[in-house]
């Protein structure tokens, strides 16, 4: 018999899906790293899994403590199938711009969910950075994961996510493109690949609103860059550790509109039912095309299911509003 002993052990493995028409204006071939088949629907899965393991190791996970982080739903979720399975409880901060679903779906799993607001500053006593690390200083037995700073988030890509992509590759990847928020799997999967071929390029895809692409080409932290904008799960209002700008060779940035147009564009054109971050990808490989050659071998990386979506980007009378139909 073939089986898992439970859940988490089906994390990873996702497949590789060759793009037939959304790119049709490229030259090359552009293949998409499906991470929705991860059990929790989401590529976060991974490094909840491997910051939690890593957080055991270490003793900053104790039998029955409480899991804090702050987190735009995703990281939230793979955490929570961890935590099931290994009997911790969860505590996630969020801010009020994500998706209901997404905060529905927390507290199904049987977290405890904090909202904050959106448009404050990260160091603002009353954004979801800070609330959460001062709930992890308030909550006896805690362990307060900071994504955002946790080494084991890039290295659950290097280990895992880059080493898949190289594979399915046989080795030919030229490109890997994807969504920058936390910086780890950019830089988990960036510095695998460019230690197998250091010619490989890695883009990231920044939001506008975002300061990442202004600091990666300046390396100035410019605060006049930071306004509230809709596309969830890229983009920052501060700068990880996480980041390895060294390993990126360049950003662009997509507007909300785009990618809430081309979420919609890869249903219709591919069947792929896909979250925000997934049409900012895609659309900044369209826009990245100048630097592709015909021999070239691009992977995207899409992150979560569209699921989460369905009252935002899925929705027409939402659209509408937002003046993007």
């Amino acid at each position: 018999m073939k089986y898992f002993d439970n859940l988490t052990e089906s994390i990873g493995n996702t497949p590789m899906v060759i793009l037939n028409k959304i790119t049709s204006g490229l030259s090359c071939k552009v293949y998409a790293k499906y991470e929705t088949f991860n059990p929790g629907n989401s590529v976060k899965d991974r490094i909840g899994l491997k910051m939690i393991i890593d957080a055991e190791k270490k003793g900053f996970l104790n039998p029955g403590g409480t899991i804090i982080e702050g987190t735009s739903g995703n990281t939230g979720l793979g955490l929570a199938i961890v935590a099931i399975t290994r009997g911790y409880k969860c505590i996630f901060v969020t801010s009020d711009k994500q998706s209901q679903e997404k905060i529905d779906i927390l507290k199904l799993y049987g977290a405890e969910v904090v909202v904050c607001p959106t448009n404050v500053e990260a160091d603002d006593p009353r954004s979801y950075y800070s609330v959460s690390k001062k709930l992890s200083e308030e909550v006896p037995n805690s362990w307060y994961v900071n994504q955002y700073d946790n080494p084991s988030n890039p290295m659950g890509h290097y280990e895992s996510t880059g080493p898949e992509i190289w594979e399915q590759t046989e080795g030919k990847v030229t490109h890997f493109v994807v969504g920058v928020g936390t910086g780890g799997t950019i830089s988990g999967v960036g510095k695998f690949l460019k230690e197998k071929n250091n010619k490989i390029k890695i883009w990231g895809v920044d939001a506008y609103g975002s300061v990442l692409k202004k600091y990666h080409e300046t390396g100035i932290f410019d605060k006049n860059e930071i306004y509230p904008y809709v596309t969830e799960g890229i983009g920052e209002d501060m700068i990880p550790q996480n980041i390895d700008f060294d390993i990126i060779d360049g950003f662009t940035k997509v507007t909300d509109k785009d990618a809430a147009l081309y979420c919609r564009k890869l249903l219709k054109y591919e069947g792929m039912f896909l979250g925000n971050s997934a049409g900012a990808a895609i659309k900044g490989v369209i826009q990245l095309k100048e630097n592709f050659k015909p021999e070239d071998l691009v992977v995207v990386l899409f992150h979560d299911h569209g699921s989460r979506y369905l009252k935002k980007i899925y929705n027409d009378d939402w659209m509408r509003e937002m003046g993007y139909l």
